[in-house]
C-alpha cells in the first residue's frame, strides 16, 4: 500500500524501524492479513487486542508495513524512559496519564490526531488481558468515544503469537521464563473491515451508548482472533473487577 501523504514517515519513525525490524526478523515469523482494510487516507482508529508486553512491537511492525504509521495511546510512564521516551515523543505517540486530572488530555490529543488524518491505535482493554485463555476482556470506552466524536472508522485488529516470546505477566523462575528468544515464533496479525457503528451516530454519548459501541468493537476483535486461533471464544467476556474510573484504553 502506498504511503499516505498525510502521514509521512519522518526521521524518528525510520530510526525506530531500523532498530526494531532486525530484532523482530530474528524473533518472529510474521503473517500479516487484512491490510486492504487499512484506509489509504483520512483519519481512522485501530482497536487492537493486548496479549503481551511485546505485542506493541509486532502490531507496530504490521501497521508500519501497511503504510499508515500509528499514533499509539501509551502509558505516560514509558515517556520517562531514556531514549524510549524521546522516540515515543518524536514519533507522535500519545501519553495516557491514568488516574490523574491529565487523563482527558489523551482523548483530546487522539481526537486531534484523527481529525488531522492520522491513524490512532488503541488497546481498548487498557492492559494485557487477564483472561485465562488470553481472549479479549471487556473494553474501556475511550475508543468508542473517539470514534463517535470524530466519525472516523474503527478498524479491528487481532494478533496472536507475541505471548510466546514474552509471556503475559511471567515472573521468571523455572518453567516460567520472562523472555523466550528461541525458537523463532510465528506471529499473526489480522485487520478486519470497519466496525459498523452507524446505529450510534448522532446519539448522546451516554455511558450506555459508549458501552454498547465498545462491545461491538470488542466483538469484532474477538471474531478475528477466533479465526486466527481456530477456536471458539468464551461465552462471557472477562472483566477486571476494580472500582477505578474507566480510562481511555
Amino acid at each position: 500500500m502506498p504511503r499516505s501523504a498525510h502521514n509521512p514517515y519522518g526521521f524518528w519513525y525510520r530510526l525506530a524501524a531500523a532498530i526494531a525490524k532486525p530484532v523482530l526478523f530474528l524473533l518472529v515469523r510474521h503473517q500479516w492479513r487484512g491490510m486492504e482494510h487499512i484506509p489509504a487516507e483520512g483519519g481512522f482508529l485501530t482497536a487492537v487486542n493486548h496479549i503481551s508486553y511485546f505485542d506493541p512491537l509486532t502490531y507496530g511492525h504490521f501497521q508500519y508495513d501497511s503504510g499508515r504509521p500509528p499514533r499509539l495511546l501509551a502509558k505516560a510512564s514509558l515517556f520517562t524512559i531514556p531514549f524510549v521516551g524521546t522516540v515515543l515523543r518524536r514519533t507522535g505517540q500519545i501519553p495516557v496519564h491514568r488516574g490523574t486530572a491529565d487523563a482527558a488530555f489523551a482523548l483530546r490529543d487522539a481526537v486531534d490526531a484523527v481529525n488531522r488524518g492520522e491513524c490512532v491505535a488503541v488497546y481498548p482493554e487498557g492492559t494485557v488481558t487477564r483472561d485465562p485463555g488470553l481472549w479479549p476482556m471487556t473494553g474501556k470506552t475511550g475508543v468508542a468515544r473517539i470514534a463517535l466524536t470524530t466519525g472516523a472508522p474503527v478498524i479491528p485488529v487481532a494478533q496472536w503469537g507475541a505471548h510466546r516470546i514474552v509471556p503475559p505477566y511471567a515472573r521468571g523462575g523455572r518453567g516460567n521464563r520472562r523472555v523466550r528468544l528461541v525458537p523463532r515464533q510465528r506471529v499473526q496479525v489480522t485487520a478486519g473491515p470497519p466496525v459498523d457503528l452507524s446505529r450510534y451516530r448522532g446519539l448522546p454519548l451516554t455511558s450506555d451508548v459508549l458501552a454498547a459501541a465498545t462491545e461491538d468493537i470488542m466483538a469484532a476483535i474477538t471474531a478475528l482472533l477466533a479465526e486466527i486461533r481456530g477456536e471458539q471464544p468464551p461465552a462471557e467476556r472477562h472483566t477486571l473487577r476494580r472500582k477505578a474510573r474507566e480510562g481511555t484504553g
